[in-house]
């Protein structure tokens, strides 16, 4: 283990979970993350040994079977799994969120009922707010979720289409937003009539409940292995038990909490995946020889490398900074939103640095900055652009710095 990335102030047994997750990111993700990537191949064996581990527990309360760690813990088990392979990062996180709503929000019930089958990765999760025709826009979500009056439990019934789900395929729960417009005054704020649902279902493509479909996995350039859906709801009936926290209109700020710690794990990712570009960097430019030395030995390789350093180590300063906020009951939309755009933008900036010091071999399949390339950018869109955090960081610091005159 190199020297950058490091974390003051660690507890032994932080250390401990973080050396055991390193050590499995080195001898079962690494040597096969490449091959399974290029096949587009689900990472089963991988999500077993995490499981074992206790990972999908790993903030999950220790009285519903988890470990009961902080979002700093887990977000540096995130930064680890990313550098060995980012789309098993994407298999937790997701899980990790809806988790984390659940624990947040939820009724009693519901947390009895899905915890800790959820600690032990048995009901795995996905959540799911946007649509095709719409991205960061949340507010302008139009599956709908209607009572039924002739039900005598209240249930709902829920139509729409959504987007990019990841764990569309494999979960079997999902948190779902959708507008509720029942006892709403005309006038209300649209972000104000909407709620979560959480929809069970068995985990596979097409119908996989009645009026649920998940239609299959979207090709996409990169973040590979994982699945990523639709997901369409045609007369799918919820039970009134099943509304997150039991209220309908407080959709939007659960889910927005929930997206808040998802930047932080999000930040991780790009720590984890900048990393091993370094590596990979730093490792290739020692071993490749030009004009009769090193590339290492050239002043501009050495400028390159100390720039891709400095953005890894400041990056990962900021990220833990960003989840010992949250840790600490303090707001960090703040700094989720710094951590999430420095550290994508970033990632992408070094990954593309080693892949020029790999010259044209950072071309080739053969070799593992090929496929950091390509998941690199999936980190400029997701839980929000960087124009989106931007406006978040801005909007933030007029309240903080509200001018006095």
């Amino acid at each position: 283990m190199g020297r950058l990335a490091q974390t003051e102030g660690l507890t032994e047994i932080q250390q401990e979970i973080l050396a055991t997750v390193r050590s499995f990111v080195d001898k079962e993700i690494l040597p096969v993350a490449t091959e399974l990537e290029h096949r587009d191949e689900y990472p089963t064996e991988i999500v077993e040994g995490l499981k074992e581990l206790g990972l999908f527990g790993l903030m999950i309360p220790e009285e519903y079977g988890g470990l009961g760690e902080s979002l700093l813990t887990y977000a540096l088990c995130v930064e680890e799994i990313a550098r060995g392979w980012m789309s098993v990062s994407g298999i937790i996180n997701t899980h990790f969120i809806v988790a984390y709503m659940l624990k947040q929000h939820g009724t009693q019930e519901q947390k009895d009922h899905f915890l800790p089958r959820m600690a032990t990765g048995e009901v795995r999760g996905a959540f799911s707010m946007s649509e095709p025709g719409l991205g960061s826009d949340v507010a302008a979500i139009t599956s709908k979720g209607v009572r039924d009056g002739d039900s005598p439990d209240g249930d709902f019934v829920l139509n729409g289409q959504k987007m990019w789900l990841t764990n569309g395929g494999s979960s079997t729960l999902v948190a779902v937003l959708c507008r509720t417009d029942e006892d709403v005054p005309e006038g209300t704020a649209p972000h104000k009539s909407m709620t979560t649902f959480l929809v069970e279902k068995e985990p596979g493509f097409g119908e996989v409940r009645p009026g649920l479909t998940i239609p299959g996995k979207i090709e996409k350039m990169g973040y590979k292995g994982v699945d990523t859906t639709e997901l369409v709801m045609q007369d799918l009936r919820i039970p009134a038990d099943r509304v997150l926290g039991g209220t309908t209109g407080r959709g939007f700020y659960q889910m927005m909490d929930g997206v808040e710690v998802g930047r932080v794990n999000v930040a991780a990712r790009g720590c984890g995946v900048a990393q091993r570009a370094f590596e990979l960097g730093i490792g290739y430019a020692q071993q490749r020889h030009t004009f009769g030395k090193p590339i290492a030995q050239h002043q501009a390789i050495q400028f390159r490398l100390a720039e891709m350093a400095t953005k890894v180590e400041a990056a990962h300063a900021l990220m833990v900074g960003a989840a010992r906020k949250k840790d600490a009951g303090e707001r960090n939309d703040l700094e989720a939103g710094m951590a999430k755009y420095l550290a994508s933008e970033y990632c992408k900036e070094v990954v593309e640095d080693a892949f020029r010091i790999h010259g044209g071999y950072g071309f080739s399949k053969e070799y593992e900055i090929e496929r950091l390339y390509r998941e690199a950018p999936m980190l400029l869109i997701g839980e929000g652009t960087a124009e989106i955090q931007k406006m978040i960081v801005g909007r933030r610091l007029l309240e903080e710095y509200r001018f006095q005159g």
